[in-house]
């Protein structure tokens, strides 16, 4: 006689016979409603996922390493970028202006753990300006390093073994004279650039989106992206030398079904550029790198990059590539979003959740950011948590041993195979609008993401997307960290003197009039423009003079650039005036929390107004239990605060919600608030006094900026 099976004691339940279950639980209260949760991409997230969700049967992810890749681009047990470790490339950001500090910072991460580091370029950098030239102004030294010649690029890069360390660059429009200071520098250096493993980034869509300027016209900026491109596949057969990067769109509010809409449509866009500059298809598609932002909504993030894998494979389908020419080269960092300047520890978590998703989608680099990276410029510390947190996943978690840990689950399928489909739909629509460049030009782009990021601010201020430590949970008392900033006027002087220098040493002059000759005459073989600029650069050339001699002349495109959003930033506001006030009153903002009845009956609803009020920089004075007007009122007058919250139970507030706000006022409230939906009684409570009620889904920011004003705390 065979043993019973475990699972013979559950016999199998369809979906059904579970739905039929589920509604008669629900007493005629709407499924879809109360189970079913939309996304802001228009995806519905049922509550269960069952195999008539992805059945076995024809499973379109296919394998790891075959198309349409959606399960990752790499074979089991091939590893990425010819690394020595089963996982992912490390790549560390850069952006300190200090040319010295920054090699520092760039030693410390590839002898700790870091595989590659990337430059992005201070804003005068990528304007097209030397930090010497007048128009540059406070341009020099902001958001970037001050690199302007090789010679610069030589001081950060001391050191790096330039055969082992990727490097990437970060340059915006100006994406051709910084290669070209790099490839100078490979070659000063005796290196041989098809050793190196580069990743250029030329990304000039995401450039015009960004900055709102591009120094020539789009076609134009396309060309010098082709021109790039053909030089990198011929010369340098490990490197990169476009990105496919939607970070900005992300930043300016994008979702997830906008932001791989617009990577295919701008894929797209560099794919033809290329192929019309006469590379050949693999080639083409082998230049292309794939750069995503991540949230902390971990299955979304990780459904979204899997879809990314499946949606590039069918256009290069469609383009009449070959299985092994489909996949994606794909980079993941986390997104500037999440991050918060209040409670910045909290970060650490946030990004560790973003870095777990970019791995366990089969990124083949992740670049995470410092945790106080929103504070200001980031220290030892808070690099070594960065660099940490994917050494942690990668050497103890050992996730990059885990070929698509999430294929297979019915929910992650059912969610890739749901975000592909109304991508490419979305994708479609650029394409009949004229593909991405067009779309950014005229506006669209623009206006479609700041339409989907309406519902998300909503749900921001009103708390129903939740920001622990800033509108959920806040520390009032939380050490703040001071902003990092470095002596910019010093940092100026410095680089004046080094491109003086530079200048008094080398005579380029005639090298660059080449240059700009063969600019205006666009004759020459794919590359040569390329070997032009390194040319110049060997010869002392700086960014500016490279830039001026490319683009002088030429009509710049010019646009509303996009708009950045943080979810934090309008609480962090608050909390910012508070502190103003703080500094000039010697106290906070302050709010007394008149408790009615025995703590069982005021403490769910204490708890909510603090979390409330401390969220918007009150300091919030708990008072004990009281069971009638006169001792609310004595209670409160005894506080010193001008603002009054009630906070009690339903049935207390039936009986003692009008008299003790009378009571209230009597003694001198400026402002009486309730804890909970007034529902009938809202006439008759805002007769006896309370002028506010708080509650789940109100608006949580309006109300604590009108709060905060009546206290005499200025917000913007």
């Amino acid at each position: 006689m065979s043993n019973p099976s475990f699972t013979d004691q559950f016999p199998p339940v369809s979906y059904e016979a579970w739905r039929r279950v589920v509604e008669q639980d629900l007493a005629g209260a709407s499924f879809e409603k109360k189970l079913v949760t939309q996304t802001y991409e228009g995806v519905s997230i049922q509550p269960i996922y069952t195999r008539r969700d992805w059945p076995v049967e024809g499973d379109r992810s296919g394998l790891p390493g075959q198309p349409p890749f959606t399960r990752g681009a790499r074979p089991v047990n091939r590893r990425p970028l010819a690394l020595d470790v089963a996982g992912w490339d490390i790549r560390q950001e850069h952006r300190h202006p200090a040319l010295a500090v920054t090699n520092q910072a760039v030693l410390a991460d590839l002898e700790r753990g870091a595989t590659s580091v990337q430059f992005r370029l201070d804003a005068a950098a990528r304007a097209g300006l030397d930090g010497d030239d007048p128009a540059a102004g406070d341009l020099a030294g902001q958001d970037g390093v001050m690199i302007y010649s090789s010679a610069d690029l030589g001081r950060a890069l001391d050191q790096v073994l330039l055969e082992i360390a990727g490097i990437g660059l970060d340059a915006g429009a100006q994406f051709l004279p910084a290669a070209g200071l790099l490839v100078a520098l490979l070659r000063e250096r005796g290196l041989d650039p098809a050793r190196a493993r580069v990743a250029f980034n030329a990304d000039p869509l995401a450039a015009l989106a960004e900055e709102g300027r591009l120094p020539t016209r789009l076609d134009e900026a396309l060309d010098r992206l082709a021109e790039l491109a053909a030089w990198t596949s011929r010369h340098m057969p490990s490197s990169r030398s476009v990105c496919v990067g939607t970070s900005c769109y992300h930043r300016a509010g994008a979702t997830a079904v906008q932001d791989l809409a617009f990577s295919m449509a701008t894929g797209v866009a560099y794919l033809r550029a290329m192929l019309g500059f006469g590379l050949t298809l693999p080639a083409a598609l082998n230049q292309l790198l794939f750069s995503y932002s991540v949230g902390c909504n971990q299955f979304l993030a990780i459904a979204k990059l899997r879809a990314a894998r499946r949606l590039w494979a069918r256009v290069a389908e469609a383009c009449g590539a070959e299985p092994r020419d489909r996949a994606m080269a794909l980079h993941v960092r986390n997104a500037d979003r999440i991050m918060t300047v209040r409670d910045p520890w909290v970060n650490m978590l946030r990004t560790t959740v973003c870095c777990f998703a970019g791995a366990a989608a089969g990124a083949e680099s992740i670049t995470i950011t410092p945790f106080d990276s929103q504070v200001g410029l980031p220290d030892d510390f808070s690099r070594r948590i960065a660099r940490n947190t994917q050494v942690i996943l990668m050497e103890e978690s050992h996730l990059g041993q885990v070929m698509d840990p999430g294929g297979g689950s019915w929910y992650i399928e059912r969610l890739t195979e749901d975000l592909a489909a109304a991508a490419w739909k979305l994708f479609q629509e650029i394409e009949a609008r004229g593909g991405m460049g067009e779309a950014i030009v005229s506006g669209w782009v623009k206006e479609q993401i700041e339409a989907a990021y309406q519902p998300r601010e909503k749900n921001l201020a009103r708390r129903k997307d939740a920001i622990t430590g800033v509108s959920e949970f806040p520390n009032l008392g939380e050490r703040s960290l001071e902003p990092r900033e470095p002596d910019r006027a010093a940092l100026r002087e410095e680089a004046r003197q080094r491109l003086e220098g530079l200048r008094r040493r080398g005579n380029v002059g005639r090298a660059l009039q080449a240059l700009e000759a063969q600019v205006r005459v666009r004759e020459g073989e794919p590359g040569e423009l390329m070997e032009t600029i390194i040319a110049d650069a060997q010869a002392g050339a700086t960014i500016g003079e490279l830039a001026q001699s490319l683009d002088g002349g030429h009509e710049a495109v010019t646009i509303d650039a996009l708009v950045f959003h943080t979810f934090s930033e309008p609480y962090e506001a608050l909390r910012a005036a508070s502190d103003e006030y703080a500094a000039r009153a010697g106290h906070r903002p302050s709010a007394f929390l008149v408790n009615l009845g025995p703590v069982a009956q005021h403490t769910a609803r204490a708890g909510y107004a603090r979390n409330f009020l401390e969220a918007g920089g009150f300091e919030v004075i708990d008072g004990e239990g009281c069971d009638d007007a006169a001792a609310a009122g004595s209670a409160f007058a005894a506080s010193g605060a001008g603002l009054a919250v009630i906070c009690s139970s339903d049935a207390v507030y039936q009986q003692l919600a009008a008299p003790v706000a009378g009571e209230l006022k009597r003694r001198g409230a400026r402002r009486i608030v309730l804890a909970g939906r007034p529902g009938e009684n809202e006439a008759s409570w805002r007769e006896a006094g309370i002028d506010t009620f708080i509650h789940i889904g109100c608006d949580v920011l309006g109300t604590l900026r009108s709060l905060l004003k009546e206290q005499g705390v200025e917000v913007e």
